[in-house]
């Protein structure tokens, strides 16, 4: 299995772009010291795809040329079964030219992608259509766990604690405004919490503590996003999260971490979660290993077992796989509630693993491993189903032209 090629697949059209890009290379790192052949592949904030070696290092996104040298446009062979990676636009051969072969074979890929167009199941549909094994959830568990309220309705659907919320499209928004004020001061009431739908890293999210703070976060909301979730905003909350790893009925959960934000602030925004360490030097400088936390969370062995057990059965629920993180909230009266899954959580949770004494290349290693059983899972089903429809249709249409 080390000498595998691995496609890790990065970047693209998403506000968290920049943040799938850090995620990604500490990845790369860790796949080439288990041992893979890494190919990278960065999906450009257009959306269109790169590869070459200049795409492992940082220094090259800090002002991407994608003529510069070694860096080649590329597209994926989306034939079921192919999994090659060819040059863009596709090289004629002429009469004597040898016939043009792909860049990179893919034997497994896996999509480190945060935010829409990728951590929201088109690239996990995409790799199903090419029939490419990968290491993230598939695209159920994908697209609920990526849309808030989505995931809030299954998850209270499903028996597990959630906030109260309530939801409204961006249209609703424009005909019915002040209608749709008055229903959430009414049934969530002060302060609440105004999030777009559809993302991650705390952006555009906003706490809201009366009226005019509230159209001023639903604005905000809105203009990320055509769906806008409104939800209790719990006053001192603590955060706690746990990352679940596996596929199928192998599933186990990290330790917990507790984030803590500075002094005052009362949720975990994208400078707390990206910035606050960044002009320090080493592995914590990046991603969210950089954020302050407590690991293990010191919330007693009872609460961190209920935790972990939950946190097992909503990896399960959605059918994820890879490294998933399942964030929580323990309200000021103690209430547990499920906050939010994050299907490729940022910086893949290896601080997590780590914790568990499980190095980051073990994590990569055993995100593959279960990519290739989810894959063999698959090629176990039936995709053909032979009937007499086309028959009859056929022979139908012949005996109306008599």
């Amino acid at each position: 299995m080390s000498k595998m090629n691995i496609a890790v697949i990065f970047g693209s059209r998403s506000c968290e772009h920049d943040v799938s890009i850090i995620s990604a290379l500490q990845l790369i790192e860790a796949a080439k010291t288990a041992g893979f052949f890494v190919t990278p592949i960065y999906i450009s904030r257009e959306g269109l795809w790169y590869t070459g070696e200049p795409l492992t290092r940082i220094e090259t996104f800090r002002d991407f040329n994608p003529m510069a040298k070694d860096i080649t446009r590329v597209n994926l062979d989306v034939s079921a079964n192919a999994g090659d990676l060819w040059a863009w636009p596709p090289q004629r051969a002429g009469l004597f030219a040898k016939v043009p072969a792909p860049i990179a074979h893919i034997d497994c890929a896996i999509p480190v992608l945060h935010g829409l167009h990728g951590e929201d199941g088109t690239v996990q549909g995409l790799l199903e259509m090419a029939n490419i094994p990968y290491a993230s959830s598939g695209v159920l568990g994908s697209s609920v766990g990526m849309d808030k309220i989505a995931m809030k309705q299954m998850l209270r659907g499903a028996g597990y604690p959630v906030l109260d919320f309530v939801w409204f499209t961006r249209d609703q928004l424009k005909a019915q405004r002040g209608q749709i004020i008055e229903r959430i001061e009414k049934e969530i009431k002060y302060p609440v919490f105004v999030k777009p739908a559809a993302l991650g890293s705390s952006i555009g999210v906003s706490r809201a503590a009366n009226r005019e703070e509230l159209e001023a976060a639903i604005d905000l909301a809105a203009s990320y996003d055509r769906r806008i979730l409104v939800e209790v905003g719990v006053t001192h909350p603590v955060e706690i999260n746990c990352a679940a790893l596996g596929y199928g009925e192998d599933v186990r959960a990290s330790v917990c971490e507790m984030p803590v934000p500075s002094a005052g602030d009362s949720f975990l925004n994208f400078f707390e979660k990206y910035l606050r360490n960044a002009g320090t030097k080493g592995e914590s400088s990046r991603g969210m290993k950089s954020l302050s936390r407590v690991v293990p969370a010191p919330v007693g062995d009872e609460l961190t077992e209920r935790i972990q057990q939950l946190t097992r059965e909503i990896f399960t629920l959605l059918d994820c796989r890879g490294t998933v993180r399942i964030d929580f909230i323990l309200d000021e009266h103690d209430v547990l509630y499920v906050n939010e899954p994050n299907t490729i959580p940022g910086s893949l949770a290896f601080y997590l693993w780590k914790e568990c004494g499980v190095s980051f290349p073990e994590l990569v290693e055993k995100m593959v491993e279960d990519a290739l059983r989810a894959h063999a899972d698959k090629n176990q089903n039936v995709y053909a189903y032979d009937s007499t429809i086309l028959q009859k249709v056929a022979a139908g249409a012949k005996g109306s032209k008599a």
